[in-house]
């Protein structure tokens, strides 16, 4: 005789019909955050790749974008309508704190003032380039965190040729006081013009590695955030990133091959 299925507790089965017919569409808040079309994010779902707070989802779900906990291969999603994400192009002499009691400009000032944002990772002061600003918590810890292995690219403009052996350090690893680093893609585009990447986020990290070779930055850009590249952007200007960015960097920090840059 074949056992009935356990049933689940009336209150639990009275939540998820709730959670049916309430909210936004599951397939529909996904589109929106730029997974692709409606068709695709049923297919999403029914590959079982989508939950929501913490289960598996299933066609005709419907969340709560204020409160709902929405994740894509593991990687929690932003779904609220008020998530945004600003690529800016940080010009030197700006800082990546909220406020600064020197008075020097600040990133955020950049940027709208509502709803508030907070950059991902740090810039120092004499850095430019390419910074991502969001009040997505959730991703920016994934980016900012070097287990996930997003990469930050930069252009290093340093005095002299740099000879191979001094970039074979860089791609080895350098020794600094706070331990050595990972390997670093490193190439020397013309002499005194390094492209350096590194997926780590320490302190001025890529000016203590050159200085460690015996080449010292004298001026640093970051021109790439894992898949977010844009040379449009005149320095102290912003945008927002298209949904297609928005999901090409949740794929890159769930670990999902990378293909916006196969460069050696």
């Amino acid at each position: 005789m074949t056992e009935r299925p356990l049933e689940k507790p009336l209150w639990e089965q009275w939540a998820d019909q709730r959670a049916t017919a309430t909210g936004e569409r599951l397939q529909k808040v996904l589109a929106l955050r730029g997974w692709g079309s409606r068709r695709l994010c049923e297919e999403l779902i029914a590959d079982g790749r989508v939950a929501v707070n913490g289960e598996i989802a299933v066609l005709g779900r419907r969340v709560d974008v204020d409160t709902d906990l929405v994740e894509v291969d593991g990687v929690p999603i932003g779904v609220r309508p008020d998530t945004v994400y600003y690529l800016l192009n940080k010009p030197a002499g700006v800082i990546t704190t909220a406020s600064d009691p020197q008075g020097r400009p600040t990133v955020v000032s950049l940027v709208p003032d509502e709803p508030r944002v907070f950059s991902v990772g740090r810039l120092d002061a004499d850095t430019e380039g390419l910074l991502l600003l969001t009040n997505d918590g959730e991703l920016a810890n994934r980016i900012s965190h070097p287990s996930h292995g997003v990469e930050k690219e930069y252009l290093a403009s340093v005095t002299g040729n740099v000879p191979s052996s001094a970039l074979h350090r860089l791609r080895e690893g350098i020794e600094l006081e706070d331990g050595i680093t990972a390997p670093a893609r490193a190439s020397q585009l013309s002499p005194g013009l390094l492209r350096i990447t590194i997926h780590e986020g320490r302190n001025r990290q890529v000016r203590r590695m050159c200085e460690a070779i015996g080449f010292p930055v004298q001026r640093l850009v970051r021109v790439r955030i894992g898949p977010l590249r844009d040379a449009s952007l005149a320095p102290g200007q912003w945008r927002s990133l298209l949904p297609d960015e928005v999901r090409q960097l949740a794929e890159a920090v769930a670990g999902a091959p990378r293909s916006y840059d196969r460069r050696p």
